[in-house]
C-alpha cells in the first residue's frame, strides 16, 4: 500500500503524472537493469568476448515479464540489492549455456547506475517536452498582451505601471534559461557506468575500455573518462536542476494566486465545473493548480539536500550514500513533472481580464505614476523640489479622494511649469512603461534560439 501520496491511486492524481510514474517507477528501473545486461552481452559479443548466441538469448530473455517479483524481493532483502537476484533469473530464462555469460565483467553498481541513467534520460525527455510547452504558452501570452497595461506591484502595493505581456516575459525568461541548463546537463548526466568491482575493470583484463566503449554505444549513452561509481555529482545536478525549475514554477504560481484574489481578480486559472470548489462555499474558485505547483516544488526542494548529502562516497564503494539516492531521485523527477504539468495547464488556459487590470490601475487616481510626474518636473524645478511638490499633491489626493491630476492642478508651482495637457500626459499610466516592450521583444526572440 502506497505511503507517499504521489504513488497512490487517488491522491496520485494531484501529485506527479502517470507518464513520469511509468518512466521512473520500479517496473521501469527493473526493465532498464535487464536492458543494461542485454546491452552488455551484445557489446561483448561484438568484441568476441562472449558467444553471439549467448548474447542473442540473453537479449531475448531480458523482459520484465520473466521476473518472479516475490522471489526477487526475497533475494533483495537478503543481499541488499536487486541485481543478484535479477541476474540469476535472467540467466535461467536465457538458458543454461547462454546464462553463464550473463553479467560478464560487471558489478552490481554498474547495472544499477546505468539503469538509473536510462530512467533519467526518459524522465528528462518528459520534462523537456513539458518545459517547451510551458515556454511556448507564456511567450504567446507575452506577445498577445504586450501592450495590456496593468499595475506593477512591489511589497504587494501598486508601484509603477507594467504590461501583462511584460509579466509573462518575466515568468518565461528563467524557464528559457532552464531549457538551456537542461541541454547542458544532459551530456554530463547521461553517461554509462561500467567499472567492475572497484572501477578498474580488472576482470576483463586489458579489454575493459573496449567493452565500456561498446556498451555506451549500445545504450546510446556518453562514454565517461573513467567509471563514476563513487562520483554521483551528475545525478545530484539533475535533482538540483529540478529544484531550480521548481523555483521558477513557484514564482509563476505565486503570482497567479495573488492575481486571482477576489480584490484583484485580474487573472484566473482555467475553470471547469467543480474545479477548485469548496464543500461549503459554492462561489469558490480556488487556485488549485497553483497550490499543487507550490506543494510539489516544496517537496522537490526538500529532496535536493538529500542528493547533495549522498555525494560523500567512501573509498571505491560507498556504504550508504548511493542507497539513499533511490529515495530522492525518482520522487524529485515525479514531483517536478507534476508541478510542470499543473503550470502548463494554467499557462495554456488562463483567463486574463484586461478591463479589470485597467480598473485596478486607475483605482488610485493616477498615484501609480507619481514618479512620472516628479521626473517631468525635475528638469525645471530640480529633483528635490519636484519630489516635494508631487509628494504634497499625493497627500492631497489621498486625503480628499481626488485624482492626482486634479491635486497637481491646484499647485501653482506645478501649473506654472506644466500645462493641463502635459499633466494629463504625465498621469496616463500608458505613457510610463519604460522599456517594457523592448524587454518583452528580447525574451520573445529567445524562442528561436
Amino acid at each position: 500500500m502506497p505511503v507517499n501520496p504521489a504513488d497512490g491511486a487517488v491522491l496520485g492524481v494531484l501529485y506527479g503524472t502517470d507518464a513520469m510514474r511509468a518512466a521512473v517507477g520500479e517496473r521501469a528501473l527493473l526493465q532498464r537493469m535487464l536492458d543494461v545486461e542485454a546491452a552488455l552481452a551484445r557489446a561483448e559479443a561484438r568484441l568476441g568476448i562472449v558467444p553471439q548466441a549467448a548474447a542473442d538469448a540473453i537479449t531475448a530473455a531480458a523482459r520484465f515479464d520473466i521476473l518472479d517479483l516475490p522471489s526477487l524481493a526475497a533475494s533483495t532483502r537478503n543481499t541488499g540489492y536487486p541485481v543478484v537476484g535479477l541476474v540469476k533469473q535472467l540467466s535461467a530464462a536465457a538458458g543454461a549455456e547462454a546464462g553463464r555469460w550473463t553479467h560478464w565483467g560487471a558489478t552490481t553498481q554498474d547495472v544499477v547506475d546505468s539503469a538509473t541513467v536510462l530512467v533519467l534520460r526518459d524522465a528528462l525527455d518528459l520534462l523537456g517536452a513539458g518545459l517547451d510547452r510551458l515556454c511556448a504558452a507564456l511567450l504567446a501570452r507575452a506577445a498577445e498582451h504586450r501592450d495590456t497595461v496593468m499595475a506593477g506591484r512591489t511589497h504587494l502595493q501598486h508601484a509603477l505601471p507594467v504590461t501583462f505581456g511584460y509579466k509573462c516575459a518575466v515568468w518565461a525568461s528563467p524557464l528559457l534559461t532552464m531549457r538551456e541548463r537542461l541541454s547542458q546537463l544532459r551530456p554530463r548526466a547521461l553517461r554509462v557506468q561500467f567499472g567492475g568491482a572497484v572501477g578498474t575493470l580488472a576482470s576483463l583484463g586489458g579489454r575493459g575500455p573496449e567493452v565500456l566503449h561498446e556498451l555506451a554505444k549500445e545504450l546510446g549513452l556518453a562514454e565517461p573518462d573513467l567509471p563514476w561509481h563513487v562520483a554521483h555529482d551528475a545525478l545530484a545536478e539533475a535533482v538540483c536542476w529540478c529544484g531550480l525549475l521548481c523555483g521558477s514554477l513557484s514564482k509563476f504560481a505565486t503570482d497567479i494566486i495573488l492575481l486571482m484574489q477576489t480584490e484583484v481578480a485580474e487573472v484566473a486559472e482555467p475553470h471547469a465545473p467543480g474545479r477548485g470548489g469548496s464543500s461549503t462555499m459554492p462561489q469558490k474558485r480556488n487556485p488549485i493548480a497553483c497550490e499543487y505547483v507550490l506543494a510539489q516544488a516544496r517537496g522537490v526542494h526538500a529532496l535536493v539536500p538529500q542528493m547533495l548529502a549522498a555525494l560523500a562516497h567512501d573509498h571505491e564503494r560507498g556504504t550508504g550514500p548511493w542507497q539513499a539516492e533511490p529515495l530522492a531521485l525518482p520522487q524529485a523527477l515525479l514531483l517536478t513533472h507534476g508541478a510542470l504539468e499543473q503550470a502548463v495547464t494554467v499557462a495554456e488556459g488562463m483567463t486574463v481580464d484586461a478591463a479589470r487590470m485597467r480598473r485596478n490601475l486607475d483605482s488610485t487616481g493616477g498615484l501609480i505614476v507619481a514618479e512620472a510626474v516628479m521626473m517631468g518636473l525635475a528638469p525645471v524645478l530640480g529633483r528635490n523640489d519636484a519630489h516635494d511638490a508631487v509628494h504634497h499633491a499625493c497627500d492631497v489626493a489621498l486625503a480628499e479622494g481626488i485624482p492626482l491630476a486634479e491635486a497637481l492642478a491646484r499647485d501653482e508651482a506645478v501649473t506654472s511649469r506644466l500645462s493641463g495637457e502635459e499633466i494629463g500626459r504625465l498621469t496616463d499610466p500608458s505613457n510610463y512603461l519604460g522599456c517594457a516592450g523592448v524587454f518583452i521583444d528580447r525574451v520573445l526572440a529567445r524562442r528561436l534560439e
